[in-house]
């Protein structure tokens, strides 16, 4: 269950409270007694920073903000973030349900900042659990200050619901969720949300000649999908329409190429991590009613090696009419996002993002702690979006994208090759995609952080949600 955060105008001393606060805080002002304020002196004067005092009935939590005097601003509010986790975690140990966060000097961005930490650690995807008994006790968060906002808590709530929306369809098990479910999905949420969801069956991809998706689809007995969202507000803020692209592969065995290395398959559900990641923001983006016109792309299919699957040295001619040399199946995203890229030109865009779980060397270069990046936007562009990365701790690698990589994937027999070789795979991937765009353009490669193997503070474990909360800070800077 997701969290709800809500203002509140009045302290209550039989909840769970949280203060921010610092060394120099009057701790009796705080309601706390004696042998607490004593308590609270010893522990500052051991250095500590995060401190609780277990009342039996509730549990009092002090950070002092001392902690990040040295941090630059987005680090301090990460640093928050995590503190909303610890403090999550705590509340459910000990199956509290409430928990009211304020500041001794009513502090916006930094309570906001521990509330989204607090409720996004607070996911779980029991779904196929028959046994409940571990379900998360905490189901609302007090906000008290008279800095923040209705708005802020709104766009908090939003936020915090579309990426727990993201992780629910990447921790899906292809079992479910098939490249038709997956569309069904999208249509749900444009629903719930306001935004337009049209979705491309099989033979209207055949009509487009969507050459790139269909081949990968032609090893699997379930059909492909090709969903397109649009959000057109009538006072939108942009003329020409930002594009979104995500990666819908809902399982990939590699194909024909089967992918060798121990374990390599157990988590192919979440190679539709970017495909989740654009919906969910189409979500956020229309249910804030945000003044920007969004369209978002996601081509669908799971990667089989059964039927007539496409096979290493076929030459696929693409949605654009560009010819590919297949050199590896499991080189599939690509693929049906350079189909996605040059559909998106129909639209004269200003700006498309694609978002994907598309390279190992991606994951390899940087691992789980940030967003490889690449491609042909503006540099105000790309430091905008580079901004928005670190507001929200989704951290942006830019890689070079120089001319000499695109040599990689020349093929003899057609235009290019779908793989570059044993060097700098996720460049080549990126010049890959570059081939199907004529307008400005970002590339980002989340195989790192979409999906991971160990709990990691408020992000969990297994499926993050990766780049729902970037996109969405993106466009809300847009749109102001």
């Amino acid at each position: 269950m997701t969290i709800q955060v809500k203002l509140s105008t009045k302290t209550d001393h039989t909840i769970s409270t949280l203060f921010l606060a610092n060394k120099k805080t009057k701790w009796d002002s705080l309601g706390l007694d004696k042998k607490e304020i004593d308590y609270i002196d010893k522990k500052i004067k051991a250095d500590e920073k995060f401190i609780t005092i277990n009342q039996f009935t509730r549990i009092v939590f002090i950070q002092l903000m001392e902690e990040f005097d040295k941090k630059e601003n987005h680090q301090k509010l990460e640093g928050l973030r995590g503190v909303g986790h610890k403090t999550c975690t705590t509340l459910n140990a000990h199956k509290y349900a409430t928990i009211q966060l304020t500041s001794v000097n009513d502090l916006k961005d930094e309570l906001l900042a521990v509330a989204e930490g607090c409720a996004l650690s607070n996911y779980q995807f029991l779904k196929y659990r028959t046994d409940k008994k571990e379900t998360n006790t905490v189901k609302e968060i007090q906000l008290i200050s008279k800095n923040i906002t209705k708005r802020d808590v709104e766009l908090l709530n939003i936020t915090i619901e579309a990426v727990c929306k993201a992780r629910d369809l990447v921790n899906e098990p292809q079992s479910y969720l098939d490249a038709v479910t997956f569309a069904n999905e999208m249509k749900g949420m444009g629903k719930l949300a306001g935004f337009k969801v049209e979705v491309l069956n099989k033979k209207q991809i055949e009509a487009l000649k969507m050459g790139g998706l269909l081949s990968v689809n032609l090893g699997s007995k379930t059909p492909p999908t090709f969903t397109i969202m649009e959000w057109k507000p009538t006072k939108a803020k942009n003329k020409k329409p930002l594009v979104l692209v995500g990666k819908g592969v809902v399982y990939d065995t590699g194909g024909l190429s089967l992918k060798p290395t121990p374990n390599s398959m157990d988590t192919m559900k979440c190679d539709m991590a970017g495909g989740a990641a654009v919906a969910a923001s189409m979500y956020a983006i229309a249910k804030s009613n945000l003044p920007y016109h969004v369209i978002a792309l996601v081509p669908a299919t799971d990667n089989r090696p059964g039927e007539n699957a496409y096979t290493p040295g076929d030459v696929i001619t693409m949605y654009d009419g560009k010819t590919v040399e297949v050199l590896n199946t499991d080189a599939e995203g690509r693929m049906l996002l350079a189909d996605a890229l040059s559909y998106a030109k129909k639209y004269n865009p200003e700006l498309v993002l694609d978002f994907a779980t598309l390279t190992g060397a991606a994951a390899a270069a940087i691992g789980q702690y940030g967003i490889v990046c690449m491609g042909t936007a503006t540099e105000k562009q790309k430091s905008t979006l580079k901004e928005s990365g670190n507001n929200v701790y989704e951290r942006l690698v830019e890689f070079p994208f120089w001319d000499e990589y695109a040599k990689l994937i020349k093929s003899d027999i057609a235009d290019m090759k779908n793989i570059g070789g044993p060097v700098a795979g996720a460049i080549t991937a990126g010049k890959f995609l570059e081939k199907y765009t004529n307008y400005n353009w970002m590339h980002f490669d989340i195989a790192g952080p979409a999906f991971i193997n160990n709990n990691d503070s408020y992000r969990g474990k297994n499926a993050t949600g990766v780049a729902v909360r970037l996109i969405f800070d993106y466009v809300k800077n847009l749109a102001k």
